[in-house]
């Protein structure tokens, strides 16, 4: 049996109960805090059981708080709980004999009670807007098992630093379909392989949008459903393998609820963390590597920059799918080796990630589709995208950037492949991220699918459009796509039909299938 980490326990204690986004401890605080409120306005008989049986709950609950690691949204129940304890707890207190206990009087209390209220109903209210994340039950068939690689290329000099000698270095994290772990073993830290480096990307990404880093401490403490080094699914299966690149200012882990989703489904998921573009990366020495990409406020300029960066983190996906390809064959000792299908590859990113998919494509051959979720195509649309794609977009609105469905049509139609465009209503930006789990359901941050419904739509398309062209599942994807928003079929002059794509695809599945696994 499959000893359990020394953080499970404590991962146990501070997992959030669904629906409620509050851990058991927390709702024993916020039980006690309510109880203490309103003893003060309970007939004499029922006060004193009712405030004794408040502290009984609350002080163990609050000490184990301490001990794990209390959340901000906590404190202002604690603060009206320490409140209504002066109002609850001296008439229970004899004076002396033949003296009445203190009690305040009602004008007094009642303001007292009204402000303790709005102090203990901040609380929950703070945990629903920025809850510890939930991440959805992946629907496939497969666990999911995750792990995190450094590679570096020795052939390309890094450009983010003067330094000669440095080299070009990437964290990927692999999302894998695994076998069933037994129950009880932890699950996959979010953010990072530590809490200390979910913590430090936790912060990395606030300050990068102008939070304040407490105002999303919960998020660190959220655990995935997957499990780290989880043993690879049997039966000699090779799953297809999906490169990711996330959105500028992002990281690898920013759509593991997507990329578990997939993976339960058969799918490698290879996500990248970019070193000076991602919001900070973590390196297996504990070097800590921290954004220097910024806009300069001009429109050309930027482009120009963004350009830039695309450019790299296209070459960033070539030199992953290189190294994916090496284990593949054995080139190093890994339980993966003979497991992936790199000849079914796709190209995937959020948004500056999604420029960078298309890119890498028009570049490298070897994808064989790609994914662009709500990404702008920066950089040249030269040489003509080959192979299908599709892309997701938010729901256009006023605020839109005007240049932006030009120029996404522009680059689809630069093509010899049809081509889908899947506009989900409802949808923001960051719907197509992991941020709507975590951040407040706001309709001008995240959108208005809601927390359950978004990961479902994004990973449900994308898989929607995986299983046609790489697996070639029978019909037009267009006709199950248009369940999740409204499709616009690319068809430039010379682009290949959907049924020849399919066709391609059915022949890709049937080699791999006849390919024999290789052994580690």
């Amino acid at each position: 049996m499959r000893r359990r980490g020394p953080g499970a326990e404590h991962g146990r204690v501070t997992e959030t109960i669904p629906g409620l986004f509050l851990s058991l401890p927390e709702v024993l605080v916020l039980l006690g805090a309510v109880a203490l409120l309103v003893a003060r306005w309970l007939p004499p008989a029922a006060r004193r059981p009712v405030t004794v049986v408040a502290g009984v709950v609350l002080v163990p609950s609050a000490i184990v708080l301490g001990i794990v690691g209390i959340r901000w949204q906590m404190l202002p129940v604690l603060a009206g709980a320490a409140f209504s304890s002066g109002f609850a707890l001296p008439p229970l207190l004899r004076r002396g004999a033949g003296r009445p206990a203190w009690r305040a009087r009602w004008w007094l209390a009642l303001p007292g009670s009204l402000a303790c209220t709005g102090l203990i109903a901040t609380g929950p209210v703070a945990a629903w807007a920025f809850p510890v994340p939930v991440f959805p039950e992946p629907t496939g068939a497969f666990a999911v098992g995750t792990r995190a690689v450094q590679w570096t290329d020795p052939l390309r000099p890094e450009s983010f630093t003067a330094d000669p000698d440095d080299r070009r270095t990437v964290v990927v994290q692999l999302w894998y379909p695994a076998q069933k772990s037994p129950a009880g073993v932890p699950r996959a830290q979010y953010l990072g392989r530590t809490e200390g480096e979910a913590r430090t990307v936790s912060e990395a990404l606030a300050d990068g949008v102008g939070l304040p880093g407490f105002l999303v401490d919960g998020v660190p403490r959220a655990r995935s459903r997957a499990v780290v080094d989880a043993p690879v699914a049997g039966g000699g299966e090779r799953f297809p393998v999906v490169m990711f690149s996330p959105g500028s200012g992002g990281v690898r882990s920013q759509n593991t609820a997507w990329a578990e989703e997939l993976a339960s489904h058969g799918y490698l998921v290879a996500a990248l963390d970019h070193p000076y573009d991602s919001a900070v990366v973590v390196l297996a020495d504990g070097r800590t590597i921290r954004a220097t990409t910024a806009s300069s406020g001009d429109r050309d300029r930027d482009e120009e920059l963004a350009a830039g960066w695309t450019a790299v983190r296209a070459a960033d996906l070539g030199f992953v799918l290189t190294q994916l390809e090496r284990l593949d064959r054995g080139e190093t000792a890994d339980p993966l080796t003979g497991h992936l299908d790199t000849g079914r590859a796709v190209a995937a990113g959020h948004s500056l990630g999604g420029a960078a998919a298309l890119q890498s494509a028009r570049q490298d051959r070897r994808f064989d589709a790609v994914v662009d979720l709500d990404g702008y195509p920066h950089g040249p649309t030269a040489p003509a995208l080959e192979q299908p794609a599709l892309a997701l977009t938010q729901e256009i609105a006023a605020g839109t950037d005007p240049r932006y469905l030009p120029r996404l049509t522009e680059a689809l139609e630069h093509s010899t492949a049809k081509s889908y465009r899947l506009t989900v209503p409802g949808a923001g930006h960051l719907t197509f991220m992991d941020g709507p789990l975590y951040l407040p359901p706001v309709p001008s941050i995240v959108g208005t699918l809601g927390r359950a419904e978004s990961p479902r739509v994004v990973a449900g398309a994308t898989l929607v459009f995986l299983d046609a062209v790489l697996r070639g599942r029978p019909g037009d994807p267009a006709d199950t796509l248009r369940t999740y928003g409204t499709v616009y079929t690319v068809s430039p002059s010379g682009a290949r039909g959907t049924s020849e794509v399919v066709r391609e695809a059915r022949a890709r599945a049937a080699r791999a299938a006849a390919s024999p696994a290789r052994s580690t």
